[in-house]
């Protein structure tokens, strides 16, 4: 607890500065404090937790399922085939040149304002580095181990499975807890962009509207989504990698 200490001392006086600023300010309507953030999430609790909340967290929790999959068979590809590394890698450092902001309007052309257009951005942001930590996980498995288990007779596949993806495993979760606040990213821009429902759309909807505070309440959900989710990967983390401790 005690390495968190600064940092929420940090927090507390940055958010103290802030509601000093903004209440010397009073323009609510670009910096409200965060009192009024807080009271305004309090009003509108039950629209954004009830019905925009879960919309949300259907996006983020779809898009990450599918670049989890997406991402570890990627890597797993390319790691077994040469050919497919030469292949694949240029194509995925290309993908992450285009700005996604760019891209999510032409998403919502092709799929409509249906929750798909939001978790193809979802996958597009996170598969990245999920492919890349995996993959380069894979390629830095000890080559003494590798020729230690191949001179004690071991298949390719027990090779894999019991030293190859052991030594992955902690690249693969640095490449999930960066992936994991960026889902949320990609959903809110997906949502921010064309929706119909969800936080995004919500805070853009406040915006057009001139609340400040309206537009801070579903921020700070989002922002307890992406840290909720990350204190979880660290969790999973540590309990599956004692033995790296």
């Amino acid at each position: 607890m005690k390495k968190y200490m600064f940092a929420g001392i940090l927090m507390t006086l940055l958010l103290i500065t802030w509601e000093i600023v903004a209440r010397i300010v009073k323009l609510g309507f670009i910096l409200p404090a965060p009192s009024e953030v807080l009271v305004t999430l309090w009003q509108l609790k039950s629209e954004l937790l009830l019905h925009h909340l879960p919309i949300t967290l259907s996006i983020i929790a779809i898009g990450l399922t599918i670049s989890l999959l997406l991402g570890s068979m990627l890597a797993i590809w390319m790691h077994r085939s040469r050919t497919l590394e030469q292949t694949l890698y240029p194509i995925l450092i290309t993908s992450q040149t285009i700005p996604i902001i760019a891209l999510a309007p032409i998403f919502v052309l092709w799929f409509g304002y249906t929750i798909w257009s939001k978790v193809v951005v979802t996958i597009i942001i996170t598969f990245f580095p999920i492919t890349i930590s995996t993959f380069d996980g894979l390629r830095a498995t000890n080559k003494d181990l590798h020729e230690l288990f191949q001179s004690l007779g071991a298949s390719r596949k027990e090779i894999f499975f019991k030293l190859e993806i052991p030594s992955a495993l902690p690249s693969f979760f640095s490449g999930l807890k960066v992936a994991v606040p960026m889902s949320v990213i990609g959903a809110a821009i997906g949502e921010w962009l064309g929706a119909q429902a969800g936080l995004g759309y919500f805070s853009r909807r406040m915006m057009t509207q001139f609340d400040g505070a309206g537009v801070f309440a579903p921020i700070v959900l989002l922002s307890a989504i992406g840290i909720s989710l990350f204190m979880i990967v660290i969790l999973l983390e540590n309990y599956l990698l004692k033995w790296r401790r």
